[in-house]
């Protein structure tokens, strides 16, 4: 038996292909405000290599959605939509917990590689469900779009030197003496 999706006010099973770009248009606004909260805290932890990867992030993501939302408009025009950004949650976007203080370069990187597959299993397991074909196609499509972008990703990780210099040193200051 297939699971549920985590997104249990959605109905895939009668998704409309104006719903499934809406759906679509909303996983890559909530991707985009996370990493640009990201970056934000990263800039306030002074950790500059790892902030502009995530505002680099927020750019991608947006240019993603407005694509998404070119094809809706070409299609629907300006129909309202019944999918609602309450109705998801953390699909593509990293964890809240992700950021950390003296954050790597490598280790925004990895965070984006965990939430490009986090979206990827995403749509293989929505697919399970989908009935319409056009719907279908949409999902597909953007599902291999996130096994591109953990590739773009990867590479860009390959680029860096091996590991981190601070990787699993606590860089936090000990407990005060008394």
């Amino acid at each position: 038996m297939t699971r549920q999706p985590q997104t249990p006010s959605i109905d895939f099973t009668a998704l409309t292909l104006k719903d499934a770009l809406d759906l679509a248009i909303l996983i890559e606004e909530e991707a985009r405000d996370r990493y640009e909260e990201l970056s934000a805290q990263l800039v306030l932890h002074r950790t500059p290599g790892a902030a502009a990867f995530f505002s680099k992030m927020v750019r991608i993501e947006e240019l993603h959605r407005k694509q998404l939302l070119e094809e809706r408009t070409k299609a629907f025009g300006d129909q309202p939509s019944a999918v609602r950004r309450e109705m998801i949650f953390d699909i593509e976007a990293p964890d809240y917990d992700e950021a950390r203080a003296e954050m790597t370069t490598r280790q925004a990187l990895e965070t984006a590689l965990r939430s490009e597959e986090k979206a990827h299993r995403f749509f293989v397991e929505v697919l399970s469900h989908v009935q319409n074909p056009e719907v279908k196609k949409l999902f597909e499509e953007l599902r291999d779009e996130e096994v591109e972008h953990q590739q773009l990703v990867k590479a860009e990780l390959a680029k860096l030197p091996p590991g981190d210099p601070l990787q699993g040193v606590d860089v936090g200051d000990g407990p005060a003496p008394q």
